[in-house]
């Protein structure tokens, strides 16, 4: 409960209230405990209480019985003396707190939605667990996107970007580097089990807007988000993936807060060792880091998780407000548990913390939380207090009417816009029909080059047959001309004969004739003398 400007957890034995100091909740915490302890309840005190203060809250419900936030707590025996133990009767009220539900498989709450390029490279293949050479080749696939202005949105976008580079990969190999094409089909198998997760409901538009999420209602309070995560931890690697990209969106997004009166947004993450279950070295790296970093933007994150041992002492050291519920400690491994989670209490000699932490009953707890110097306190052995809301699952039509006042109906139907999925099928169909174009133009050129070589047949016959043709002709023509020739001398031949037979004639009678005038002319020669 948030009262005189602090967050009022509990009483400690001594009977003095157990504050969390509102400037000090962005430096995170840690709420543990057995199953059936008291988590739960630990951290719906804490949620109204931020929300009471103004702070906007994300919490994930794993078991579906948080979502009593949005409803009024009833009143009966038990609460009633849990109210006057805590010195509340005179300001407590039971009562509702505007909340947002919020459902990655859009079931139970709107859909929450990011894309594949928001999500980034690096992300995903810690996420996916690749292998370095495997992350190099999704190094490259986002940059070509990015150079060609293929818009990653969905998980199709960039199976569809796989399957392309891999047809196309000589073509950038000396632009990008080797692509191989194993590593191609690593990036494929490791995709699957993601996908079948629900992957393809995580990846897509309208992405969330994370300031959606930081906002006070008209009176000022801190609005509650809920994520039901029933369905969603039964996925383990989409459920650690949507924790890590979101505190990796808020760490970008939002502006340096410094140190401000209040956190600027608190997170709650129940069943937090799911995010760190196999996790290589490098993911819970990524984590360390952005735990470490962000609580500069003002966001303070709660891991709620059966045991501390769950969490890795990297990020476990940046939790300094602490709600340890009782622990079991029936083997070795969970006596080791409990000893490692009472050293990590400043110490109080009233108590041995390590034997306290296996007594506590269901609502007790140690706490320990920095004071307003950022000083750890004294652990203290602390019955938390009750929430005003109501400590049940809410019923349908209260979870609908939240639902439908929210404001947040913008993220309910998904929207398909084109992007790589759209253009490289695009392009696809445009090489198709290039290919196809192509095709016809080969087998045009083909069949023009049959006819032509059949013409050309058919040409170099008619020239042939010409040519014999003209062949037989001019034989035929110089036989002709020969016979003619021969014809023609064979009459001139006669021609000369019968001239010469005529000039022989003529000849004999010039001869007869002159004999005769010789003869004559003689004779009368003779008779003159």
């Amino acid at each position: 409960m948030y009262l005189d400007g602090k967050i009022y957890m509990g009483l400690s034995q001594d009977g003095e209230r157990v504050n969390m100091s509102l400037p000090m909740c962005n430096r995170h915490g840690l709420i543990a405990g057995a199953s059936g302890t008291g988590k739960t309840i630990t951290m719906k005190c804490m949620a109204e209480s931020f929300a009471d203060a103004g702070v906007p809250v994300f919490l994930c419900d794993v078991k579906g019985d948080v979502s009593g936030l949005c409803v009024p707590g009833v009143s009966n025996e038990g609460m009633e003396k849990r109210i006057d133990r805590f010195g509340l009767r005179d300001v407590f009220q039971y009562k509702a707190y505007t909340t947002t539900f919020w459902d990655i498989y859009g079931e139970n709450g709107h859909p929450i939605r990011a894309t594949v390029s928001d999500m980034g490279p690096e992300l995903l293949s810690r996420i996916l667990g690749l292998t370095a050479a495997q992350e190099g080749v999704l190094n490259i696939l986002f940059r070509i996107a990015d150079d060609h202005g293929l818009k990653l949105i969905d998980l199709k976008d960039l199976k569809a970007m796989i399957s392309y580079v891999g047809d196309h990969k000589d073509d950038y190999i000396l632009t990008y580097g080797n692509i191989a094409q194993q590593s191609l089909g690593g990036i494929l198998r490791a995709l699957l089990p993601l996908e079948a997760q629900g992957g393809d409901l995580f990846f897509g538009e309208p992405d969330l807007d994370i300031h959606d999420w930081i906002r006070t209602d008209s009176n000022g309070k801190g609005m509650i988000n809920l994520l039901d995560s029933v369905r969603l931890v039964q996925n383990p690697k989409l459920y650690s993936m949507f924790l890590l990209w979101m505190m990796t969106e808020l760490f970008e997004v939002l502006p340096e807060a410094g140190d401000a009166a209040k956190p600027k947004l608190v997170f709650f993450f129940d069943e937090a060792h799911m995010l760190f279950t196999d996790a290589p070295s490098v993911l819970v790296q990524k984590i360390e880091q952005v735990v470490k970093l962000i609580r500069s933007k003002g966001v303070g994150i709660y891991f709620v998780t059966q045991s501390p041992s769950d969490i890795p002492d990297s990020v476990l050291a940046q939790c300094s407000n602490r709600v340890q519920h009782a622990l079991r400690a029936y083997t070795p491994a969970e006596q080791k548990a409990v000893r490692s989670a009472a050293q990590a209490f400043r110490v109080n000699p009233a108590f041995k913390a390590e034997d306290v932490i296996m007594e506590l009953g269901v609502g007790e707890a140690l706490v320990s939380f920095l004071d307003d110097e950022g000083v750890p306190g004294i652990v203290q052995r602390t019955k938390i207090i009750c929430p005003q809301s109501l400590m049940a699952q809410a019923d349908p039509v209260s979870r609908a009417a939240m639902f439908q006042s929210d404001g947040m109906s913008k993220y309910d139907q998904m929207v398909d816009n084109e992007s790589a999925y759209e253009i490289i099928q695009g392009k696809k169909a445009e090489d198709e029909e290039r290919a196809k174009l192509e095709a016809e133009r080969l087998a045009f050129e083909k069949e023009k080059a049959e006819y032509e070589k059949q013409k050309a047949k058919e040409e170099e016959a008619a020239r042939k047959k010409a040519e014999k043709e003209a062949e037989a002709a001019r034989k035929k023509a110089e036989k002709e001309a020969e016979a003619a020739r021969k014809k023609r001398e064979k009459e001139e031949e006669a021609e000369r004969k019968k001239a010469a037979a005529r000039k022989a004639k003529i000849e004999s009678q010039l001869i007869s004739a002159g004999g005769q005038v010789l003869k004559r002319g003689l004779l009368g020669l003779l008779k003159k003398r």
